[in-house]
């Protein structure tokens, strides 16, 4: 048995080689460079793709820290107004309290000053009264046997007795 080689060197296999490569240079004038031209052109979309992502991921990064800044200031703001109120209300507060004590001392003020004028008032009522009941009583004696200097010693004496009483 003898072997035979499969393929073997004849015209028909340089022909052959002849026809892939003339085709294999027509395919890559034809067919490669605009395939590569699409695939370079998508490569170049998938990067500005990429990096356009790459941006956007950025922004919204940087949107979210700005949102984040701003519900803290706002937090803070809010607590702010709450303490400057719960302030105000103590301060209000404390002044309330301030005018009606004040105002209670002035009531009591000026009810101890009425009271000493009423004493006063009472006390020069009662003065009178005790000077007439002591004229009164004068008169009956000195229709008797007083003199009249003697009368009007004894009044005094009585009053300024009465005056010390007080």
């Amino acid at each position: 048995m003898e072997f035979k080689p499969l393929v073997g060197l004849t015209p028909e296999l340089f022909i052959t080689l002849a026809n892939t490569l003339v085709l294999f240079l027509i395919l890559k004038k034809l067919l490669f460079k605009p395939v590569m031209k699409i695939m370079d052109e998508r490569e170049e979309d998938v990067k500005n793709d990429i990096e356009h992502g790459k941006k956007a991921k950025e922004e919204g990064l940087k949107f979210k820290s700005e949102y984040e800044t701003k519900v803290g200031t706002a937090r803070s703001e809010g607590q702010q107004i709450v303490e400057m109120a719960k302030r105000r209300a103590e301060e209000k507060s404390s002044e309330i309290l301030s005018q009606a004590r004040h105002d209670a001392e002035n009531i009591k003020t000026k009810a101890s000053a009425d009271i000493e004028k009423e004493r006063k008032q009472a006390y020069n009522d009662v003065k009178g009264e005790i000077s007439s009941i002591a004229l009164l009583a004068a008169s009956k004696v000195i229709e008797k046997d007083i003199d009249k200097s003697k009368h009007e010693e004894l009044i005094d004496e009585f009053i300024k007795d009465v005056g010390d009483a007080k």
